[in-house]
């Protein structure tokens, strides 16, 4: 068969699930043209990788999706809080925790809050925003092959329903075809973890009297102790729709055909303690929970996002928020490369900041499946013990290498504590603003360019110095000028210091990357702003 050709694609994306689907989101918001391939015929049906932290929930506000996002995800909206018991209807009952954001502090350093979005809602949004920036996503629709050289990639897929074979030609791949990627193995890029940790296997049931069992605990998930019928139970409408994560275990010679339907309805009915529940089973699916980081996130003009990229235990939802904040990360360097405003070597720094991300978020979800006894996981002894920051690990994270410059290199990828004070290399803090009649936080200006941001004293020097770096590489740089007077931009909140909550000095500056990190930072009057500002420039694009 001789496959139809196509014309060339900037970027080819091979997975339409939520980090693929995120992917083409964040490239369409850039105005990078692109291709998505997916190999099933729609997106996910299946309740699953509920919990968008509130990192993801910045960067799809900014992408312009939250609202969209918190629309599909108004029947979980009032559920909160992980509850462990031995039963529904018995008195051994505790609660991990009961709010994720208790009194309200978050609001401090993010204009967004977690959101418990289900995939199966989740994804429509996602393939929904995307098509409306025009990205040609094709779901039916496999990877056959892929080859590189030294121009680009070329790749042949194949429509499921025709048959039909298409070759593609696309600058650059980004796989995010899951935990076993074929196009990672392809590449000959291993793994490095401690592999396996556990498996389950998802049931999906209707059950209308679980709910006068739940009564007004309106939890994330429950986690059902009863020895002989252990498991997780997880709302879906709070009403009659529900999943039941149940212990599988293959190691023991225990197989899929096992869970017959007979056997789920018991399971269930015990665990909750509930003997005579009507219960009917709508669907089952297997899982596996693992801690697998890959050697390599890319190789040649082919790069690895999501699971493709790492595995990690699903408590605490880290696993699907780290590869969609992977593609976030990938997909302004790819913008700017394909756009001539950065060299290729940029994209070397993928690989630089988000694989020490994926590395210790990794290990913090198996300690926390450890300390809240997912069913299933036997962790080696001493692995459990409380575990704190989860907030650090979701919006704390930082890149003390890359590009950035001035960072600390000693600087730990997840902190101790969540430090948001404008240092090269962290996510740059939150501030509200107010200019032409809107008020906005400073992260809503961050997508499409580099912003200078700097006082109004010597606000016109920055000015001219941004203006002249900008044109010296090509480069999009836009510049604020934050205070009280007239010749200020944006005015912050009243009492609030920008330079302050930046770390920096009145007459400094802070240099913020398109996804919202910190790039570099002027801690007081600059000689030469224009100078140094070229130089800042250049060796974040590899061009100096």
């Amino acid at each position: 068969m001789n496959p139809r050709v196509e014309g060339r694609v900037p970027v080819l994306i091979v997975g339409g699930s939520l980090v693929g689907l995120s992917a083409s989101l964040f490239l369409g918001r850039l105005g990078v043209p692109h291709v998505l391939v997916e190999k099933h015929a729609d997106t996910s049906r299946h309740p699953r990788g509920r919990g968008n932290n509130v990192r993801t929930m910045e960067l799809y506000r900014v992408a312009g999706a939250e609202d969209p996002i918190r629309e599909a995800a108004a029947v979980l909206a009032d559920n909160h809080g992980i509850l462990q018991a031995r039963s529904l209807t018995g008195d051994d009952q505790e609660w991990l925790f009961r709010e994720i954001d208790p009194g309200g502090g978050l609001a401090r350093f993010s204009p967004a809050a977690w959101c418990l979005c289900s995939q199966n809602d989740l994804e429509p949004v996602l393939l929904r925003c995307a098509r409306e920036l025009g990205g040609d996503l094709r779901f039916s629709t496999e990877l056959i092959t892929s080859e590189q050289d030294a121009d680009g990639v070329t790749a042949v897929v194949k429509d499921r329903n025709t048959g039909e074979h298409t070759t593609l030609r696309a600058d650059y791949l980004i796989a995010a075809d899951g935990p076993r990627s074929p196009v990672r193995e392809r590449l000959g890029i291993g793994q490095r973890g401690p592999g396996d940790l556990f498996h389950n296997v998802s049931i999906t049931f209707r059950a209308r009297e679980l709910a006068d069992a739940v009564g007004d605990r309106r939890f994330i998930a429950c986690y059902l102790t009863d020895p002989e019928a252990d498991g997780a139970l997880l709302p879906v409408d709070n009403r009659e729709e529900w999943v039941f994560h149940a212990p599988w275990h293959p190691e023991r010679g225990e197989t899929l055909e096992d869970f017959t339907d007979e056997r789920c309805v018991a399971h269930i009915r015990r665990a909750t303690g509930v003997p005579d529940m009507a219960v009917e089973i709508t669907g089952k699916a297997p899982w596996h929970a693992a801690e697998r980081v890959a050697e390599r996130y890319s190789a040649g003009r082919i790069f690895l996002a999501g699971d493709a990229a790492h595995e990690m235990s699903p408590t605490g939802a880290f696993g699907s928020n780290t590869g969609i904040q992977d593609a976030h990360n990938l997909a302004w360097k790819l913008a700017a490369v394909l756009d001539g405003a950065a060299a290729p070597a940029l994209l070397d720094t993928y690989e630089e900041e988000r694989r020490p991300v994926a590395e210790v978020t990794s290990a913090r979800a198996s300690a926390r499946s450890a300390e809240h006894s997912h069913p299933g996981y036997d962790p080696a002894p001493g692995g459990g013990g409380r575990q704190r920051g989860v907030l650090t690990v979701a919006l704390g994270y930082c890149y003390p290498c890359g590009a950035v410059i001035g960072a600390d290199p000693e600087l730990p990828v997840v902190p101790e504590q969540l430090r948001l004070t404008g240092e090269p290399g962290t996510r740059a803090p939150h501030l509200w603003l107010h200019g032409d009649g809107a008020r906005r936080s400073t992260l809503d200006l961050y997508e499409r360019s580099f912003v200078l941001l700097t006082g109004t004293e010597d606000g016109k020097i920055w000015r001219a110095a941004a203006e002249a770096a900008a044109a010296h590489w090509s480069a999009c740089l836009d510049h604020y000028r934050i205070g009280t007077d007239a010749d200020a931009d944006l005015v912050p909140e009243e009492g609030v210091d920008w330079a302050e909550v930046h770390g920096t000095a009145p007459e400094g500056a802070v240099l913020v990357r398109p996804d919202g990190f910190v790039a570099w930072r002027a801690d007081g009057r600059v000689a030469d702003p224009e100078g140094a500002l070229r130089e800042v420039l250049g060796g974040l694009l590899r061009r100096a």
